[in-house]
């Protein structure tokens, strides 16, 4: 094996090396690392969207891994609105007196408190003095009778001055169309005190001194407006709470905020109000630090209370536990219970005795749903289960202020490391360093979270060490493969191998720049898209997955050509000849990849159809048009010193794009210019189309289209349809419009009508021209109206 030892030897790679001077006389690798550290060590310091999301992504990783273990009888129990519920009771939301049936359910079976993670914000339809109002063909004293019965609202909010009970509330950003009654906007968050524990400091709110509520105030989630109960409902209320929760920059809920201004007033979440209720409790008590809010204690008469620790914007890390299995007559589960239930009597006192009910649904339909660490669907009432269930356990998750001042020390620590250790000590030792110490790191970071509840990130320190070892380490070598592998990738889909190779083996001819030159272009567009993508709307991926195997043979056709693939705009190929390198005759390998092109697009649309009629599922055929032109352009790399590609520019470009939108406009697949049919038409079957001025020019161009190669070009039919089609536009040119229209029906006859769409449109044309004849100097110029 020595053979191999002198090979890495040469590479440099497995042995120390030596240092070329002083450390303070840095190389040029090491300063190109010491600025990927002091970068990586801002961009921490910064904290932007990317390195959050990287971090909660770790949080959820762990979380997963070990999720909180919870008591084996839970404090909580959802009194879920399920799919069973639905069926038995009919569809949410239930007439108030069914909701009344619940909470007196859950007050005879000896419940703590009951909790509404919904809110009753319009009156019950269903009311008798509303049914009055639908009813037809009633009697008159029935009707009456109706109108002296109590509404739905008042029989619920006289069930629940019987049973301690806790409205949901929302805030919304919308502006409130109605004043929300009093009541609605009392609050049980009483007091705001400054947290002795810490150094004592002065609240400042804009540059000024502030009480600890004010300042409390600039750190929690601000609503405009309060989506409340009706007053009946609120006035009846044990407790009033918000119940919507916030989620991560990344649509995932972690964070529950405790606290909320909602309409100028500090209202607590669901979960603290229904447990400071549950408790007779008097108020909640927030203490502020000079980070923000440090802590939330709940009061609870003969008791110290529960302290509940915040991050400075007064948020609870949710601690979860695994995903409970919803009621079943085959898993009881550990909160789940469904609402119908409890409400016919179905469930063992013992089950529910002493619990907290939190009303809520896992019936899909109802849109509940949230994406947590532990469950990407999770239903948003667990989670208010989950908080309470961390308060009561008192197991809370933190990440505090300082852990990110650990993070950027851990990251700057370990690159200085890099620094000094790569150079002198070889990739293979400095690797092995890399991978003790982030064991090391994740180690303690782990037993951090598992044993104290306290989440560390390993993963940016790590992810920013592995970045600068990386760039040490190899610097010089992937520098040379990243020139190679860029103008591969840049290339490969739009030139031949052989070139592509060598612009690889000479990346410095990829200079901004261009040349002018004689080119030929080629647009090509699929027609119809917009009803094909209709068939796809409710499967976005199988449009990319067709339009791919589309542009793929479409490639094919024009690489094999010689052709240049410039861009991709959609459903639209952009292509051009002659450039980089030269191609004798553009015009007519152009011509020829419109034909390939086409045969290409045949064979797709059978297999399409035969796949079609064997999945019994609606099938368009795909239809292309096509523009070519040739003409002096603009050729060369352009853009910036950061990004460019090789490209065309130039007058001859648009007009080349603009035949391909009047392709349509004349009834024909291809429309090619002046001089691409000059250098062409020796070998293909071409005829002329019109005089036209495009839009965007003033001037005309003769137009002509592309109908087949060599073998139609010399057969007899071609040459009749020819001679009458001359013969045609001739009679239209000169104004003869009765001797137009008459060979315009012997060209449409010829070869099975291979030219009948566009007789067609000409004879709509003449029409009109009969109605309104163009001047007599008329040079037969028709000027477009569209692209």
């Amino acid at each position: 094996m020595g053979w191999l030892g002198g090979l890495l030897g040469k590479l440099g790679i497995g042995k120390p090396k030596k240092s070329k001077g002083p450390w303070w006389k840095p190389s040029i690798v090491t300063l190109l690392g010491f600025s990927i550290l002091s970068a990586t060590v801002a961009l921490r310091a910064a904290d932007p969207a990317i390195v959050e999301i990287l971090r909660l992504k770790t949080f959820d990783l762990y979380n997963q891994i070990s999720p909180r273990v919870p008591e084996e009888r839970s404090p909580v129990v959802i009194v879920d609105i399920d799919e069973k519920s639905l069926a038995e009771l009919g569809q949410w939301p239930w007439p108030r007196t069914v909701v009344a049936d619940l909470i007196a359910a859950t007050r005879d079976y000896g419940m703590a408190v009951v909790g509404f993670d919904a809110v009753f914000a319009e009156p019950d339809r269903t009311s008798p003095s509303s049914l009055v109002n639908t009813i037809r063909g009633a009697d008159e004293q029935t009707l009456e009778t109706l109108k002296t019965l109590p509404s739905n609202e008042d029989v619920m909010a006289s069930v629940m001055r019987t049973m301690r009970t806790v409205v949901g509330q929302a805030g919304a950003r919308s502006v409130s169309i109605d004043d929300p009654p009093q009541v609605a906007l009392t609050s049980s968050v009483k007091a705001f005190l400054n947290d002795k524990t810490v150094q004592a400091f002065t609240p400042l709110v804009d540059g000024r001194p502030a009480s600890p509520e004010e300042f409390a105030r600039t750190f929690f989630p601000n609503f405009p407006t309060l989506v409340h109960n009706v007053p009946q409902l609120e006035e009846a209320a044990s407790g009033r709470a918000v119940f919507s929760v916030e989620e991560e920059i990344d649509g995932v809920v972690r964070r529950v905020p405790v606290l909320k201004i909602v309409q100028g007033e500090v209202k607590p979440t669901l979960s603290l109000e229904m447990l400071r209720v549950a408790f007779g409790g008097n108020s909640i008590l927030v203490r502020v630090n000079p980070g923000g809010v440090s802590d939330v204690i709940l009061q609870v008469p003969g008791t110290p209370g529960y302290q509940i620790p915040t991050d400075g914007k007064g948020q609870v890390w949710v601690y979860f536990a695994a995903e409970d299995q919803f009621n079943t007559p085959e898993n009881t589960g550990r909160l789940y219970v469904s609402a119908s239930d409890i409400i016919n009597r179905r469930v063992p006192v013992e089950r529910l005795q002493g619990r907290v009910a939190l009303v809520g649904t896992s019936a899909v339909g109802l849109l509940d749903i949230r994406a947590t660490p532990i469950s990407p669907r999770l239903p948003g009432v667990e989670v208010h289960a989950n908080l309470i269930e961390n308060v009561m356990q008192r197991k809370f998750l933190k990440h505090p202020v300082e852990m990110s001042s650990y993070e950027i020390i851990m990251t700057l620590v370990a690159g200085l490391v890099l620094l000094i250790a790569v150079p002198r000590l070889g990739p293979f030792v400095s690797l092995a360093f890399v991978v003790a110490g982030g064991a090391g790191v994740i180690g303690f970071s782990w037993y951090q979270f598992t044993d104290h509840l306290t989440f560390l990130d390993p993963a940016y320190p790590g992810a920013a060490t592995l970045l600068l070892y990386s760039v040490l380490a190899f610097s010089n070598y992937a520098r040379d493969a990243a020139e190679k592998r860029q103008v591969r990738g840049a290339f490969a889909q739009y030139l031949s191998p052989d070139l592509v190779e060598q612009l690889a083996e000479n990346p410095d001819q990829l200079t901004l720049g261009g040349e002018t030159k004689t080119m030929t272009m080629l647009f090509c567009d699929v027609r119809g898209f917009t009803s094909i993508s209709e068939l796809y709307k409710e499967d976005p991926q199988g449009l990319t997955v067709l339009i791919n195997r589309l542009l793929t043979p479409l490639t094919d056709a024009i690489l094999k050509k010689g052709g240049t693939i410039d861009k991709y705009m959609g459903d639209c190929i952009m292509a051009f000849w002659n450039a980089p390198l030269d191609v004798p005759e553009q015009e007519k390998d152009s011509c020829a990849s419109a034909l390939d092109m086409y045969d290409a697009l045949d064979a797709l649309n059978a297999l399409r159809e035969q796949e079609a009629r064997e999945s019994g599922m609606k099938y368009l055929p795909l239809n292309i048009g096509i523009g070519i032109n040739t003409g002096d352009v603009v050729v060369g790399n352009m853009g910036s010193e950061q990004r460019f590609d090789y490209s065309v520019l130039g007058d001859a470009v648009n007009l080349a794009a603009r035949l391909e939108g009047q392709s349509k406009g004349y009834g024909v697949k291809t429309v090619i210019g002046d001089a691409t049919n000059d250098a062409a038409k020796g070998d293909f079957a071409t005829l002329e189309l019109d005089l036209i001025a495009v839009k965007g020019k003033s001037e005309a161009v003769r137009i002509f289209t592309l109908l087949g190669r060599k073998d139609m070009l010399d057969s007899p039919d071609f040459a009749a349809l020819r001679r009458d089609h001359e013969a045609f536009l001739g009679a239209y040119r000169s104004q003869d419009w009765e001797g137009a229209n008459a060979l315009a029906d012997s060209g449409s006859a010829h070869m099975d009508g291979l030219m009948k769409e566009f007789y067609d449109i000409y004879r709509i044309r003449i029409a009109e021209f009969q109605e309104n004849p163009p001047p007599v100097d008329w040079d037969g110029v028709y000027v477009a109206t569209t692209k």
